[in-house]
């Protein structure tokens, strides 16, 4: 091994650092996430050199505040997400599964930005570009403001970037780039962590917005050190089934703005297309007269999202009976069945149960509780709920239904989607009074609610 390098073992999943190889991380207590890398040691003078160079410390009250002037995307569920638009001189990190529209979405936002004015950088490294042509006209007309580069050596994107200092960047992906003094391999911890150091200065010195491109792993998160999502400002997700034609884009982190908000869209032949009224698109389709639907109310940030929350409840032939939930966590359909096992003496014991929020959209809010509770309780009578009929609320272990919050914010979309009865908790009627147009059904437990429905 060369003079000032040495071996280490690093953790993929949280970036522990250790001098030999062991089966589970102290860290993050994961199984067989150490690899080895090899990294090089500087000397004594070359480290204070640099602590030299550091940065003087100063006083709090000597810092200037500016407000910060944000850049539409052109896409206006993008800038939601972000909290308003681009923060100039951000990173953000855009994770998803392959093939579930990250690269269209990026060159949407190339098209929004160039046609805008504004220089843009995509540097590619995985596609060609003739590969990134045939996309580009799927989508639409683009300005000569975007410039294409076909690269991963490190040292060239920061060169090139140094020298057209454009406005935005767009980095696909990470895990293709690599740094010729790190001898690892492209996509390794230290690769990924050394490319990422590299694009934070560039960011941070240069004023410039660069988005880049992570590659998941199969449980979900991005591939490489647990490190990259600290280094970025913000840490977005593409989800979303990819054989299905929506996708939900998620802020996990972000510096500048909540990570309560989602932005929707639509997959097309010509790309991505904003989703104005998520709820009317999800709604799209609902059966009429059929036992086991209702409509519920999640919020996602300030937005209201309506649901349609669906049960089938049969006789099941097998010892232990089957429970299913898709769009929602299992354990807590578990709860409920018991909840309505005790509290309404609504036998399930011997019967499946099947649970789905149509339109493939994963839900965790409580709010659902109760419109999951009625669904169940109208399959098992098999007795249609109204379709002009939403419920929201949660429900707790004695069968009581609780308050939420933005209860009115549901409500006005509900009237707007023109549902007349709203079924929720007694305590968010109270607090809202009356509304015109919409009849609001007040209760406080799970039988009170199924005595107004069914």
């Amino acid at each position: 091994m060369a003079k000032g390098r040495t071996t280490v073992f690093f953790c993929q999943n949280c970036g522990y650092e250790s001098p030999k190889w062991m089966g589970q991380c102290p860290g993050c207590r994961e199984w067989n996430t150490f690899v080895e890398e090899t990294v090089e040691k500087k000397s004594a003078g070359k480290a204070r050199e640099e602590r030299k160079a550091a940065a003087a410390p100063v006083c709090l009250s000597s810092i200037e505040m500016k407000e910060e002037e944000r850049v539409s995307a052109g896409i206006e569920e993008l800038d939601r997400v972000l909290g308003g638009g681009i923060v100039p001189g951000s990173l953000v990190l855009v994770g998803g599964d392959p093939g579930i529209g990250k690269s269209t979405l990026l060159l949407q936002v190339c098209q929004k930005l160039s046609g805008a004015g504004h220089e843009v950088l995509y540097i590619s490294g995985e596609e060609s570009l003739k590969q990134i042509k045939l996309r580009a006209a799927r989508i639409g007309e683009f300005s000569d403001k975007l410039r294409l580069l076909c690269e991963t050596n490190l040292d060239v994107v920061q060169d090139t970037i140094r020298e057209l200092k454009p406005e935005a960047v767009i980095i696909d992906s990470i895990q293709t780039m690599y740094h010729e003094n790190v001898s690892s391999a492209p996509g390794s911890v230290s690769q990924v962590r050394e490319a990422t150091s590299v694009l934070l200065q560039l960011a941070k010195g240069l004023g410039i917005t660069i988005f880049i491109v992570g590659h998941v792993t199969k449980e979900g998160t991005v591939a490489g050190p647990r490190v990259l999502e600290h280094m970025v400002d913000t840490v977005l997700y593409f989800e979303g089934d990819r054989h299905a034609s929506y996708r939900i884009l998620r802020a996990v982190k972000n510096r500048f703005g909540s990570t309560n908000e989602i932005g929707v869209f639509e997959m097309r032949e010509n790309g991505l297309a904003e989703v104005e009224n998520p709820s009317e698109f999800m709604l799209n389709g609902r059966p009429e007269a059929a036992s086991g639907s209702i409509v519920a109310c999640s919020m996602e940030g300030t937005r209201p999202i309506l649901l349609e929350i669906q049960a089938l409840v049969t006789r099941s032939p097998l010892a232990m009976p089957r429970r299913t939930a898709a769009g929602m966590d299992y354990n807590r359909v578990n709860l409920l069945l018991a909840v309505l096992e005790k509290r309404l003496r609504l036998s399930l014991s011997n019967s499946d149960v099947y649970i789905n929020i149509a339109g493939g959209i994963r839900i965790s809010e409580p709010a659902i509780d109760l419109g999951v509770v009625l669904a169940v309780v109208s399959s098992a009578r098999d007795k249609a709920i109204d379709e002009k009929v939403l419920a929201f609320g949660e429900v707790g272990l004695s069968g009581e239904v609780r308050a939420v919050s933005q209860a009115a914010g549901r409500v006005l979309e509900a009237k707007k989607l023109g549902f007349t009865t709203v079924i929720l908790p007694e305590v968010c009627r109270e607090q809202i009074g009356k509304v015109e147009g919409i009849r609001l059904c007040g209760v406080r437990t799970v039988a009170d609610a199924v005595g107004v429905i069914l």
